[in-house]
């Protein structure tokens, strides 16, 4: 997400910061290109005007223009108010009630609620130890109640089974009872999708939430929809007064106008970010963060927390040790690619490192996640000495692998010449870290950055 307002917020400061003193008339010029990247990032244009008025009254002031440094000093202001409009810090869901806490899931067809449900009852039980038990409330679409049963199952918490012919409110009381008669700290209902027009589906919901009187009522929006999702979010506002909002499918939008738009627009934060089909593609929205990650300036306290979660520290550092000692090889190389794919989308992640994302722009980049399962794919295809020693890897043995891998001669040796770079690459990241330079980054021993740099380099070509 953000990607496409990235490069151009990206391109704008850079001939910023190459002038040597400001003006005003080159500060207006750079906000009319803001402007004119957010308008085509499909942020609503009230908060537009907002955002753009804001950046100019402190970018113009005499702190900025007389500044030694006033590029820099730009993105700092335009970072702070990225961060206003989005809200200013995360916030969490709102457990402070008596057990069980009702969750209430609204939405339209098709955002995403019932994988959004399970995402966010598997957090609950990993992260919080916290009893989930989940309900669907839909009776209008076809197998709705059978999706989050196989939800349900996968997170590894309890569904209520409903009748498919009852009334909604009735499998509200009832899932209710079920929660508080079972001993559960959460109960989570999965509502039917509808229209925020439609008058007798919304006051449906309404009786719901009267019935059951939910401690949150999450509107899960489609980020791909950009300002609609800001209509949305106003029209379910206004009838239920839902207090948060998770963006599903945020890893499928280039652009975010909806994570820009939505808090300034309802004054409702945005809670979560769905970021991919797999119920672990849930993340917390921190403003300040996303601001960061949008102005190319990283976000390693993210990394550090998914690496942490996610990733085997202990095999990382043994890692790190052969890459130090240039001992490194295509085996140990599938070890640490089948780390990172546990963090998520290799995107985000170089977006995450500060500087990685600019340095690496303009080179040679296939390496997007269909490409790395490509390179898994010729890894595997090779025997264990292959793996261990790839200078062996003659032109029968490359066609061979080639064959078992479903790629070209052409592929390997281009994964076997981006290999060797990426050793190199590593080596030097190695060393930082052992000598303490990713610990001043705040990043834990034995995460290897240079792996996620080498990473983008490398991937056949189709």
């Amino acid at each position: 997400m953000f990607d496409t307002l990235s490069d151009r917020l990206d391109h704008i400061f850079k001939t910023l910061k190459g002038q040597g003193t400001l003006s005003e008339k080159n500060m207006e010029d750079a906000l009319r290109e803001v402007r004119r990247a957010l308008l085509e990032a499909d942020v609503h244009l009230t908060v537009v005007k907002e955002f753009i008025n804001q950046v100019r009254a402190e970018a113009t002031g005499q702190k900025v223009m007389k500044s030694l440094t006033p590029g820099q000093q730009v993105i700092k202001v335009v970072h702070d108010a990225l961060v206003g409009i989005m809200g200013e810090r995360n916030e969490q869901l709102n457990l402070a009630a008596q057990p069980p806490v009702v969750v209430m899931m609204v939405g339209l067809q098709g955002s995403g609620k019932t994988t959004t449900t399970g995402k966010l009852a598997k957090r609950m039980l990993e992260r919080h130890q916290k009893r989930c038990l989940l309900a669907s409330l839909d009776v209008y679409r076809p197998a709705a109640m059978d999706q989050l049963a196989t939800v349900g199952k996968e997170a590894g918490v309890e569904v209520v089974a409903g009748r498919k012919d009852a009334d909604p409110r009735d499998l509200a009381r009832q899932a209710l009872e079920a929660a508080r008669s079972g001993g559960y700290d959460l109960l989570f209902l999965d509502t039917a999708g509808r229209l925020h027009i439609d008058d007798d589906l919304m006051q449906e919901l309404e009786e719901i939430k009267n019935l059951v009187d939910p401690l949150e009522i999450l509107l899960v929006a489609d980020a791909m929809t950009g300002q609609d999702a800001v209509g949305v979010a106003r029209g379910f506002d206004e009838r239920l007064n839902i207090t948060g909002v998770v963006l599903s499918k945020t890893d499928g939008d280039a652009r975010g106008g909806a994570a820009l738009s939505i808090r300034h627009v309802t004054g409702k934060p945005i809670k979560f970010l769905g970021t991919g089909e797999r119920l672990s593609g849930l993340e917390p929205f921190h403003p300040d963060r996303v601001a960061s990650r949008i102005l190319g300036m990283g976000d390693v306290v993210s990394l550090v927390e998914t690496a942490m979660e996610k990733v085997d520290l202990l095999e990382t550092m043994k890692l790190q040790e052969k890459i130090i000692s240039s001992s490194f090889t295509l085996e140990d190389f599938l070890v640490q690619l089948q780390q990172i794919k546990k963090m998520g989308p290799l995107s985000d992640l170089m977006a995450m490192i500060p500087g990685l994302k600019q340095a690496m722009k303009g080179k040679e980049m296939e390496g997007d996640d269909g490409s790395l399962k490509r390179i898994e794919a010729i890894v595997l295809s090779m025997t264990p000495q292959e793996r261990r020693k790839h200078q062996i890897l003659n032109a029968s043995r490359k066609r061979r692998v080639a064959n078992g891998s479903g790629t070209s001669v052409q592929e390997i040796n281009r994964l076997l010449k981006q290999f060797a770079e990426m050793q190199k690459m590593m080596k030097r990241f190695g060393k930082m870290g052992a000598k303490g330079g990713l610990g001043r980054m705040g990043l834990p021993k034995g995460l290897n950055l240079g792996a996620l740099g080498g990473l983008k380099g490398m991937g056949p070509k189709r």
